[in-house]
């Protein structure tokens, strides 16, 4: 089922340590901030949400990573503790909430161990600097999808991604398909509007 917005106000916020646990590969996270470029997403998306990106764990040395795109940096890698402590240009604290939210598919899929595709696509964009031209290909992605218009085919993703486009491309590779309605760009709003996408639970921030 879609996650309801209401989930940010109505879920009892838990703190890093009581989550961290709970964690799996594969996992989503959704994010609901107030910083200058999350505004322009949540105003372009007409949506509560700002930034998406995924979750990995290595167990062997007792860490959780968090696999994002961001402006500036393109793909990296961070601690899930410091994802929920700062934003990626180091504001802290983090200025909104994050959900731990999962798609049903990855449980379903879980016997084959799925997420080493995903791994495989989501671990090769790492370190992808965007030049100035792909930010701007990104930028024109966001204004078309604030107006519903038709995303032109020179326009759509190549090596460069927002977030939600990363994270969709990461899904797409073990086979699940985020759903979208073509205009502008895959917002974060259309990963939490994925009919088998649930919220978890909501990080303390």
């Amino acid at each position: 089922m879609a996650i309801d917005p209401h989930v940010l106000t109505t879920l009892k916020p838990q703190p890093y340590a009581d989550l961290r646990g709970q964690v799996r590969d594969g996992d989503i996270l959704l994010c609901s901030a107030t910083d200058s470029v999350s505004r322009l997403i949540r105003w372009a998306t007409k949506s509560p949400w700002s930034h998406v990106a995924i979750a990995y764990r290595l167990d062997e040395i007792d860490r959780v990573l968090v696999l994002e795109c961001v402006e500036k940096i393109g793909v990296r890698a961070v601690p899930l503790s410091t994802f929920i402590a700062r934003t990626s240009s180091g504001v802290h604290p983090y200025p909104g909430r994050i959900l731990l939210a999962r798609h049903a598919a990855m449980a379903a899929k879980s016997r084959s161990r799925p997420w080493t595709k995903m791994a495989a696509f989501a671990f090769e964009r790492l370190g992808d600097r965007f030049s100035a031209g792909e930010i701007l290909k990104i930028g024109l992605r966001i204004a078309i999808g604030r107006f519903r218009r038709k995303m032109p085919r020179h326009l759509g993703p190549k090596d460069e991604y927002i977030c939600s486009e990363y994270v969709a491309r990461c899904f797409h590779a073990i086979g699940v398909e985020i759903p979208w309605d073509g205009l502008g760009f895959v917002a974060p709003a259309d990963i939490a509007n994925a009919p088998r996408v649930e919220a978890v639970a909501l990080f303390r921030t």
